[in-house]
């Protein structure tokens, strides 16, 4: 059989020394990472911050399992399948966005450690490229190719979009915290694009290459600049901002109420509203604060802005106004004015958005105008978190350290996935869709026990993934390299949840997978779910001859309550950890033991039970979960009563390793011995009734809008009518609401007291949940 394998992540390739200005918090590799492998370069300039994006190759470990070779000798192997480490090279796209003060340190320090760029040229966006194009070509040798602001601001916003889960938020005034970020919908045209940079420019962008100018405004973020300095005396932008926001805009604005002594009932005006900007100063004979004249400022402009915004969008029948350029810089202040413009001026059927990542929309445009050949929109893009800043923010009384250093030097890290994601087909309205089951973000009780839950598995996961890998003699110094990142991840989290998103349980547990591929631990428990397949494969067939046995009824609970118990053998569960690690003998019988009796805390097993009296489904789709006793003695039983049935199956598993959950890769060999010992199965493949295939993802939980190309197409082509979903992580921390187009099944052991009694259950509690979509 082929090899086949999942991905691990790589620190530099290579390390990168060198000394950058003593006033540049972090090490120089930690900024410019990878740099030695860079193939290509762009740069967007601004008036105060430059954006740097190139293009790298990045050497991973990466886990491969392979059959033995048995060279036509018959060798018995405990093992059902042999590990190998090997290396691999995948793409990364780095962006590094820091002030043009440190331009022209940053260019010698790339300049002194390119080695490998394959390129003569680097694209420039922004109207300090004219500026700094001698500079650039003289230090770095490269010819420099200037590209159009607005196409690649375009293209750059088309891409964060497309590729970056909550990568727009609307701002909610009054929320904690007050980022409310929107999940990817599948069809991002029409919208419209409003830059705010010296002026504003406002673009309807109707596909990917199609799109048009139609207005603007020569009031803009230059305006509020340069009003701002001639009303305080301040010269830097970010400290007008700073002033804006401890000031009181009402001590020198006009209000409603000072017209007219209250509200305007007649036109339904509040007496808060502002009737006329810096209204006051013409009448009020007295001196007024810096403070309160840079707020009046903001409020003016942004005022008229959104308004401009609105009245264009609603002229072209848009809903989605999505705002960038320097005047945001992600500032609360700036963010609730225009949003609350845009809801007042539109009765809120306009929807104001912001962006992550817009500091680098330029930057990223300009590289995919570079990188054209390569056709980089082929594929799919995901944002790596171990090597990403995250959203950082600029409210003054915020975690004022990590404003400063983000401040000086910002990245965003984005890996290439080796195939194109979808949604899945059977998505009742993939425009809902929301994955994740609790919001950390907005639930704060949540948010305070899942991250000290993952502060405190931290030494254990850290100590699996140095013993993992006992021939290496830097296994402990990465293993705690490892768990000083993800430490630093979650206590970021802690102040900022908005960092990479909404924050979920599924997204800590990317990032730790994150932080632990970019330390070379691609699979800390591939010897773990070695052995648990080897003597899963050993039980098998009694299983099934036991199953067999049994009437039909009583075999149909036997098979589902063995599905669960196989369940229970979750690495990532503690309280299912230390049993297995204080308990060797704890196997498939024990487990069942374990579970809840009947009726469960999500109890329609009656209603499953009925519907398999009707006609057999035409096909399922079944997402498995772990390695070992879950797939082999739960899943397998499952599929072959299906295909007994009459019911073709197609099998997903994991494209990368994640915990202990069962990979495409290894499934393959699973399969091949099991196929081996059943005539059922070894039928079924033999006439493409069973389908094995990968989802795309390496995450322990499940995103069905991020789901492998290939698999989509195999749902629609064998005509899907019934979707498994199984496991903690993909029918529970994720998917326990997604709704669906066919019948669905979503079956989990709950082995987390908390979650179990949030969900009003003990642990161990069982959820079965069998839907059917209503006509």
């Amino acid at each position: 059989m082929a090899e086949r394998g999942g991905r691990g992540g790589g620190r530099n390739s290579g390390g990168v020394s060198g000394s950058l200005d003593k006033s540049i918090t972090l090490p120089p590799d930690e900024i410019f990472r990878n740099l030695e492998n860079a193939k290509r370069f762009a740069i967007d300039i601004g008036g105060s911050l430059a954006k740097l994006a190139y293009y790298s190759t990045v050497q991973h470990k990466v886990a491969r399992v392979r059959s033995f070779d048995q060279s036509g000798k018959d060798v018995e192997h405990e093992s059902p399948y042999e590990i190998t480490v090997q290396e691999e090279i995948t793409a990364r796209l780095h962006f590094i966005k820091f002030e043009n003060a440190y331009i022209e340190t940053c260019l010698d320090f790339i300049k002194d450690h390119l080695v490998n760029t394959e390129t003569k040229v680097i694209k420039a966006t922004g109207g300090g490229a004219y500026k700094f194009k001698d500079l650039i070509e003289k230090k770095l040798g490269l010819k420099l190719d200037k590209e159009d602001v607005m196409t690649c601001l375009i293209k750059g916003c088309n891409f964060v979009l497309k590729n970056i889960p909550h990568e727009a938020f609307a701002y909610m005034k009054d929320a904690d915290p007050e980022f409310r970020f929107q999940m990817n919908h599948p069809h991002i045209f029409p919208y419209l694009l409003v830059n705010i940079g010296s002026g504003v420019s406002i673009v309807k962008v109707e596909t990917e290459d199609k799109f048009e100018w139609i207005g603007g405004s020569s009031i803009g973020g230059g305006t509020f600049w340069g009003l701002g300095t001639l009303l305080t005396q301040t010269k830097k932008f970010d400290e007008l901002l700073q002033l804006a926001s401890k000031g009181r805009h009402t001590n020198v604005d006009m209000l409603v109420k000072d017209v007219y002594g209250g509200a305007y009932q007649t036109l339904g005006l509040s007496g808060n509203l502002i009737a006329s900007s810096f209204g006051k100063s013409a009448t009020a004979d007295k001196e007024f604060s810096k403070e309160d004249m840079a707020k009046s400022l903001l409020h003016m402009i942004s005022n008229d802005i959104g308004q401009l915004a609105c009245l264009y969008a609603k002229l072209h029948n848009l809903n989605k106004i999505y705002f960038g350029g320097f005047f945001i810089r992600g500032h609360p202040v700036t963010m609730r004015t225009i949003t609350y413009s845009i809801n007042f001026f539109s009765k809120g059927e306009v929807q104001a958005l912001f962006l992550r990542h817009e500091g680098y929309l330029g930057a990223i445009g300009a590289f995919l105008k570079g990188a054209e050949q390569d056709n980089p929109n082929q594929y799919s893009w995901g944002e790596n978190y171990a090597g990403s800043s995250g959203l950082m923010s600029t409210s003054p009384d915020i975690c004022p350290m990590q404003r400063e250093r983000s401040g000086t030097f910002d990245m965003l890290e984005m890996d290439r996935l080796e195939r194109p994601l979808v949604n899945l087909p059977l998505l009742k309205d993939p425009s809902t869709y929301i994955p994740d089951t609790v919001d950390l973000t907005d639930d704060a009780m949540a948010r305070k026990y899942w991250l000290s839950c993952f502060e405190e598995a931290l030494d254990g996961v850290a100590k699996r993934a140095a013993a993992s890998q006992p021939e290496s003699v830097d296994a402990a110094e990465r293993a705690e390299k490892f768990r000083q990142k993800y430490w630093d991840k979650l206590q970021t989290l802690r102040q900022q949840p908005f960092a990479y998103g909404t924050l979920t349980v599924r997204s800590l547990l990317d990032t730790r997978e994150h932080c632990l591929n970019e330390f070379n631990f691609p699979d800390p428990y591939s010897k773990v779910k070695q052995k648990e397949n080897g003597i899963a494969l050993k039980c098998y067939q009694s299983v099934i001859d036991s199953l067999d046995s049994l009437g039909w009824e009583e075999r149909q609970f036997a098979l589902v309550k063995g599905l669960l118990a196989g369940n229970v053998f979750d690495w990532g569960a503690k309280a299912v950890s230390d049993v297995l690690e204080t308990e060797p003998q704890f196997g498939f019988e024990e487990a069942k033991e374990k579970l809840q009796e009947r009726p469960w805390l999500e109890d329609s097993y009656n209603e499953w039970l009925a519907r398999l009296k009707a006609s057999p489904h035409k096909c399922a789709l079944i997402f498995a979960d772990n390695s070992g006793i879950d797939i082999i003695l739960g899943v397998f039983p499952f599929v072959r009563e299906l295909l007994s049935r009459g019911t073709e199956v197609i099998l997903a598993c994991n494209s990368g390793p994640a915990l202990n959950d069962v990979t495409y890769s290894e499934s393959l060999l699973v399969t091949e011995r099991i196929a081996a010992m059943d005539p059922v199965i070894r039928d079924a493949l033999k006439e493409e009734k069973l389908l094995l295939v990968q989802t795309g993802s390496s995450s322990p939980c499940l995103d069905l809008s991020r789901l492998d190309k290939g698999l989509a197409n195999l749902v629609r082509e064998r005509k899907t009518d019934l979707v498994i979903i199984e496991g903690m992580g993909r029918a529970i921390h994720t998917n326990y609401y997604a709704a669906l187009k066919c019948e669905s099944l979503k079956l989990a052991v709950i082995k987390n007291s908390w979650l179990a009694d949030r969900l009003g259950g003990k642990i161990f509690s069982v959820i079965f949940k069998y839907e059917v979509p209503l006509k």
